[in-house]
């Protein structure tokens, strides 16, 4: 198997687990406030992956990799989950992770910017006309009525694709799971006090199944997932594994109708079907 296989193998894994992040979310922030859920999400996170560091002995990142380190943490640990939590407030799960079909463009646009990458023009065809069905599939949803909503979701995407691509590139040299360790415990300073002034004022009035989604997106979304998908981004390169990302609506909506009981329309499954398509042109291109 080579390099590029392996990458996709990783990728593909790494979008299953974060499939599950947005209806995890939408359930927690039913009964958690927001910004205590980002805080505490990545406070169980940097526990458990400096834990890691620790065991294994990992070597302190170099001062060269501090300022790319910062960027993975205000991008993935701080901006992407607190927009989409505040989003939550605004829309359903269903309708956010339409949104979602947008990452592979933008990390694509950021591997470029950052990662010095060269793609064909068919690559870049198949990449825009995924996220274009996409995004004209919001548009004829009447944007207008969530417009706070979509816009916190618009700026999550962004903020998610540069982390995703700077991650990814100092991946290369330091690794896949040390560099969200890393950048997990370099936000640890701001995290904690965060958990501690949005603490919740009842635990009793808290519901297990928050618990419970604030438990996955934790340990899941925030750690394991990464792990995965930063190795695959490394391996097979950040604009084509991250095209994969457009399969993660066909996940997330499965696990919001299954979960949340929300209503997944026939366009819904359409739009997936042609994102599931626009991968594979994109990664016939890829190279």
């Amino acid at each position: 198997m080579d390099n590029a296989t392996r990458g996709w193998i990783n990728g593909f894994i790494g979008v299953v687990i974060f499939a599950g992040s947005l209806p995890a979310t939408r359930i927690a922030v039913l009964q958690l406030d927001p910004i205590f859920l980002t805080a505490a999400r990545a406070s169980i996170a940097a526990v458990l992956g400096g834990m890691l560091l620790l065991a294994l002995r990992q070597p302190r990142p170099t001062r060269a990799s501090l300022a790319p380190l910062l960027v993975v943490a205000l991008g993935v640990v701080v901006g992407f989950p607190l927009l989409t939590a505040l989003a939550l407030q605004h829309v359903s799960s269903a309708h956010s992770i339409v949104f979602l079909g947008l990452l592979p463009l933008s990390t694509a646009l950021f591997g470029v910017l950052r990662g010095g990458e060269r793609m064909r023009r068919g690559f870049w065809l198949f990449s825009v006309l995924g996220s274009a069905v996409v995004v004209g599939y919001a548009l004829s949803t009447g944007i207008a009525a969530s417009l706070q909503g979509d816009l916190l979701m618009l700026a999550a995407v962004l903020v998610c694709g540069l982390g995703y691509a700077e991650g990814a590139r100092l991946s290369r040299t330091l690794g896949g799971w040390q560099v969200i360790s890393w950048a997990l415990v370099l936000s640890l300073p701001l995290m904690l006090p965060l958990v501690a002034l949005r603490w919740p004022s009842s635990l009793a009035a808290v519901d297990a199944p928050a618990w419970f989604g604030l438990a996955y997106v934790a340990v899941f979304s925030m750690l394991v997932g990464f792990m995965f998908w930063y190795r695959g981004l490394a391996q097979g390169g950040i604009a084509a594994v991250g095209q994969l990302q457009l399969l993660q609506p066909f996940f997330g909506l499965v696990l919001a109708a299954l979960l949340l009981h929300e209503t997944v329309s026939w366009a819904m499954l359409v739009v997936t079907m042609c994102a599931v398509t626009c991968v594979a042109g994109a990664r016939r291109f890829a190279r």
